[in-house]
């Protein structure tokens, strides 16, 4: 195969790749919340596996294809995701809303795991037919696996605007709450750190690690 081909392939392949496994991420979230009692999101169109209504400029284009682009300039794989418009919740709707609230920002990230998992099922399934040896076929598996893995450790980071603070907040109460949001001014330049130091990729090889060893690759 041409070289240009793979490029263009291998870049085309990661970007479906991002675009589901945001889309699952935020119609969960959506779903999840229309099902407590606010159907604010799926009134909006949220509850879809189609991506534009979840598409942000910055976050689900721009930012993921830039980490593409650096993948396939340098030959390996950065952490790939990004992030959708948040999906609105109006929590006059919520039955709990402090519980109701903590569900809805997990239900995000254990979509994500959920779907990595199936994927990796499927994997499997098809490793020892025909199938196996068409290349995009498997290359799509496989992105769609690490990066619904990266997406979701990536958001159970215990930083706000994260799902994961969402989750931190639901949990602690008093003084602890009071204490965990006084940090929310200094998020940014908590995450910037944690993107531009390499920490996902620390974090999230471990993992990765441990899957491709389930899938036989390694």
């Amino acid at each position: 195969m041409p070289e240009i081909i793979r490029t263009i392939l291998q870049f085309s392949l990661q970007f479906a790749a991002i675009l589901f496994a945001i889309s699952v991420h935020e119609s969960a979230h959506a779903w999840t919340a229309d099902r407590l009692g606010d159907p604010t999101a799926r009134l909006q169109g949220r509850v879809s596996l189609n991506p534009i209504p979840h598409i942000d400029p910055i976050g689900t284009l721009l930012f993921p294809l830039m980490l593409i682009i650096i993948n396939l300039s340098t030959g390996g794989f950065t952490p790939i995701f990004g992030w959708a418009k948040p999906v609105m919740v109006n929590s006059y709707n919520l039955r709990r809303p402090r519980h109701d609230h903590m569900l809805i920002s997990a239900s995000g990230p254990l979509a994500n795991l959920v779907t990595a998992a199936f994927i990796i099922m499927v994997f499997l399934l098809v490793k020892n037919t025909p199938l196996f040896n068409v290349t995009p076929l498997i290359l799509l598996l496989l992105y769609t696996i690490m990066i619904n893995v990266y997406l979701a450790i990536f958001n159970l980071l215990p930083i706000h605007p994260l799902d994961g603070s969402g989750i931190v907040e639901g949990l602690l109460k008093g003084e602890a709450l009071y204490n965990y949001t006084r940090l929310r001014p200094y998020s940014l330049i908590i995450l910037m750190i944690i993107l531009f130091s390499g920490l996902l990729g620390a974090i999230a090889r471990p993992v990765l690690g441990v899957i491709f060893s389930i899938l036989g690759l390694r």
